[in-house]
């Protein structure tokens, strides 16, 4: 995963650098093919695939998008290019046949390029007519969703806003809706399908209300494998359970809550609720400096379970317990496959647009004049260096929410615990 993190900010750096001159001469190319003959769309298409290359969370947020595609297309009809690191993701969701995910591997980028090749050869040897990318004004992504050779190609467009340059590789350019939460503006992609594209940017498009995504059911041996791993840490069955996830990756740092706010939450809570067990989440990179801060908080009903559960494990954990605290982060959103309830801490993005749906969803946001400072129009890049956004959420504040949470949770016959909002 610390390589899978290097590669993306390499990919970054080439999205900026090179992805301008690629999408240029990929437009001309466009043009001058243009020039002898416009293939049209033709009718609705048969075969849809998506590109969602990274962000795991955001893969959730596209769940209403893909069951449209779905109920327009039938199951087989629809396709996936993700990277690998990601794939687990799209399975969950359980949408896509996964003989019907095309993977793109990161080892290197030799790896990236010929694997990445690999995918566009089988989407166009499936004859796959429409292409859908989710991306946010990546430049590489449109370059892909134009060399798959599909005669519709959907995403995001700034028309005169200020996002960045990616060429004219897109046959349905939709205009990017800052206003418009993230799962609504998928929607509006696989809407504009059956559009004309000489009446884009406006369409008749009223977003619909978001349906749940499907609980992740495991196997009653995952099951039995992450109950004997915490009884090994400590945490006895019945025991109740609250998560916290202290690192935002390397990606984003600014997202991050300061890892002493969360040593002094969970000495708050292991003081006001004598029965509870608080466990640290966290991939394997961040073992260590998690572990640090376990023994920080120096308790014996304190764990931390950082670098020892694969990621379906993880989603069994989530099941398990009754709260998660975590920064604005992938398992903010894959928790919402799980019935745990997520407090999530929003800074340099905004709750209003990314914070996972449902009732189980409780995002917590200051709301400062310079937050959100990061976006899709400024791929993601912010000339901030101290992320004031975050230390505005004050421990108390979470306490007193985590608190409302778990009480509600416990209390007999409780319900989800209602969103903060």
């Amino acid at each position: 995963m610390k390589r899978f993190s290097r590669n993306i900010r390499l990919l970054q750096w080439l999205d900026r650098r090179v992805g301008v001159p690629v999408c240029f001469f990929l437009t001309l190319l466009r043009r001058i093919s243009g020039w002898f003959g416009t293939r049209r769309p033709g009718a609705s298409p048969q075969r849809v695939v998506f590109l969602k290359l990274t962000e795991q969370g955001s893969t959730v947020l596209a769940y209403d998008a893909l069951c449209l595609a779905v109920e327009r297309a039938g199951r087989e009809n629809v396709y996936f290019l993700v990277f690998d690191e990601n794939r687990f993701v799209v399975d969950l969701l359980g949408l896509i046949p996964e003989s019907n995910v095309l993977t793109v591997h990161t080892e290197s980028a030799w790896t990236m390029a010929a694997s990445c090749s690999r995918a566009l050869l089988e989407i166009r040897r499936r004859r796959i007519d429409a292409c859908v990318d989710l991306e946010f004004f990546a430049r590489f992504s449109a370059a892909i969703a134009f060399l798959t050779g599909a005669r519709r190609r959907v995403g995001f467009h700034a028309y005169f806003g200020e996002g960045p340059y990616r060429g004219d590789l897109l046959t349905h350019r939709v205009l990017y809706n800052p206003q418009l939460p993230v799962s609504r503006t998928f929607i509006s992609l696989v809407m504009a399908l059956d559009v004309d594209p000489a009446q884009l940017p406006t369409f008749e498009f009223l977003a619909p209300a978001l349906s749940a995504p499907p609980l992740f059911q495991p196997a009653r041996s995952e099951r039995l494998e992450v109950r004997q791993l915490l009884d090994d840490f400590g945490v006895p069955e019945g025991g109740r359970l609250i998560l916290l996830n202290a690192n935002a990756g390397d990606l984003l740092p600014l997202r991050r809550w300061d890892g002493q706010n969360y040593v002094a939450l969970a000495g708050r809570l292991l003081g006001e609720f004598p029965d509870l067990y608080v466990a640290f989440t966290g991939a394997p990179e961040e073992a260590a400096p998690i572990e640090k801060l376990v023994r920080a908080v120096d308790s014996p009903r304190c764990v931390c379970l950082a670098g020892h559960t694969t990621l379906r494990q993880l989603l069994v954990v989530y099941g398990l317990a009754e709260v998660m605290v975590t920064n604005d982060s992938g398992p903010a959103h894959f928790a919402a496959l799980t019935e745990i309830d997520v407090v999530t801490l929003f800074g340099p993005e905004t709750p209003l647009l990314f914070a996972a749906p449902g009732p189980r969803s409780h995002p917590l946001w200051a709301g400062l004049a310079c937050s959100p400072c990061v976006s899709a129009f400024n791929n993601r890049q912010t000339a901030c260096r101290d992320n004031i956004c975050m230390q505005a959420i004050t421990l108390e504040q979470v306490f007193e929410t985590v608190s409302r949470i778990y009480r509600q949770r416990i209390a007999p016959g409780a319900g989800p615990a209602g969103p903060d909002r």
